[in-house]
């Protein structure tokens, strides 16, 4: 500040504005400053709706305030969290609203990779005690899911490594869900992907996936951090869809591994997890298939060595049948003589009980027997004769009471009979409303049609 102390005679200082003063401090600072690099702990935090973010950095002796712009906010590999230790980049400032100065952090990195595996190991530890890697909250995966739903970058070599893997095993429909896989975006877009699967309704327009995958390619331990966050890791665990992590190569490690249902050290061995080899199943099935019919022509082959077995202890079926059919010739034999035997006895147990009946039963025979010849004796021709005579007569007499009653006489004389079927016809009306008439005449029958 030599270029505003100016010494005067008798000692005095000219007189500064406040305005003034802040503006020379922050020229100062801000020259001396312009690009720092400080090494500390993350204390307070502040997020306020602009999208900025507020901090302090500290050590066991100071603090330091600072500020990172939304802009530079949204560019950080990892999220500024409490306790963590990092090295922040930037410049200094001075606020002259609170006469305050402030370090405005451009780039800030954990400090060392020892410091992001304590914070990693720390996480690990408070969400495995809130029950999050629990082997019971495991659930099974199906054998051979209809949909599989992928979380990853659609421009990226995992993708094509798990469409074609899964073409070359037992091809499957598969939903991408387009997700950053590093960066400040990374966690929420996973964890909106995973949530977003579970959300979708079993018989939608969209089909809801019966197997989620997580996959994303190898990278540092920055490059992956996004999978290490919370919110990540607790839709992992809440999925209730089988969930298949397949982060990084066989010996990166991440959070959301323990909360997966089954942890896969590449994209491509996920992709071979989550479905057979279509030739395997057909093999299998065409083995088994066989093994059934080897197993049937053994069990029938058993059972026919049984039953031959068995009937050798069997008696012949005719042998079976000889003493009945020796039986029935015999009784055959003895039939005939038996039933003329029995009609003899018979025949003369009734001549006994005839000869046994009493005389009397002769004598009311004959006098029965006496009116009936006396009766017979005295008819003669002659009266026989005029009794037919007589009844001759009377039916010749008959015969012309009904022919001089009946209509046929009637008919002879000029008149006719009308009918509709059954039905007699006697008035014009009648005959007018007739579709078809019978004419019975003398000689005759005629069917007519009335005219219209």
């Amino acid at each position: 500040m030599s270029d505003l102390i100016e010494d005067t005679e008798g000692g005095n200082a000219p007189e500064f504005s406040v305005s003034e003063i802040s503006g020379a401090v922050k020229r100062m600072i801000e020259g001396g400053f312009s690009y720092i690099r400080v090494r500390g702990e993350l204390g307070r935090i502040s997020r306020p709706a602009s999208g900025h973010i507020y901090l302090t950095l500290k050590d066991d002796r100071a603090n330091l305030d600072a500020v990172i712009w939304k802009g530079t906010a949204a560019r950080l590999a990892h999220r500024p969290e409490e306790g963590m230790e990092v090295i922040a980049t930037g410049r200094m400032t001075t606020f002259p609203g609170q006469s305050k100065y402030q370090l405005v952090i451009e780039d800030m990195r954990p400090a060392g990779a020892g410091a992001l595996m304590a914070m990693l190991e720390q996480r690990r530890v408070k969400l495995a005690a809130e029950g999050l890697f629990d082997a019971a909250r495991k659930q099974e995966l199906p054998f051979l899911p209809e949909v599989i739903g992928v979380v990853t970058s659609p421009s990226g070599a995992v993708i094509r490594d798990i469409l074609h893997r899964l073409r070359d095993r037992f091809p499957r429909e598969v939903l991408i869900w387009p997700v950053a896989v590093q960066g400040e975006k990374c966690a929420p877009e996973v964890a909106a992907g995973i949530r977003g699967f579970n959300a979708l309704a079993p018989d939608g327009p969209l089909p809801r996936p019966d197997l989620i995958i997580v996959a994303r390619g190898g990278g540092s331990l920055e490059d992956l951090w996004g999978f290490n966050e919370e919110i990540v890791v607790r839709a992992a665990a809440e999925s209730m869809i089988p969930l298949i992590s397949a982060v990084g190569h066989e010996t990166d490690t991440t959070l959301i591994d323990f909360a997966a249902d089954y942890r896969a050290p590449t994209p491509t061995a996920a992709a071979e997890r989550a479905v057979p080899v279509r030739m395997d199943i057909l093999n299998w099935v065409q083995d088994c298939g066989a093994r059934l019919s080897r197993g049937a022509q053994a069990t029938v082959a058993q059972r026919r060595v049984r039953l031959t077995d068995l009937s050798r202890a069997l008696p012949r079926p005719a042998s079976l049948l000889e003493s009945a059919q020796q039986r029935l010739d015999r009784i055959a034999d003895r039939l005939e003589p038996a039933l003329v035997q029995s009609v003899q006895t018979r025949h003369h147990r009734l001549q006994t009980l005839g000869a046994r009946l009493p005389p009397a039963l002769d004598r009311a025979l004959t006098q029965k027997r006496l009116p009936f010849e006396r009766a017979s004796a005295h008819l003669r021709p002659s009266v026989l004769t005029r009794a037919i005579a007589d009844a001759q007569q009377k039916l010749a007499a008959l015969e012309r009471m009904r022919q001089s009653l009946g209509y046929t006489a009637t008919l002879k004389r000029g008149y006719a009979v009308l009918r509709e079927g059954e039905a007699l016809i006697t008035t014009a009306s009648g005959v007018k409303a007739a579709s078809q008439i019978e004419i019975e005449l003398a000689d005759g029958v005629a069917q007519v049609k009335p005219l219209p």
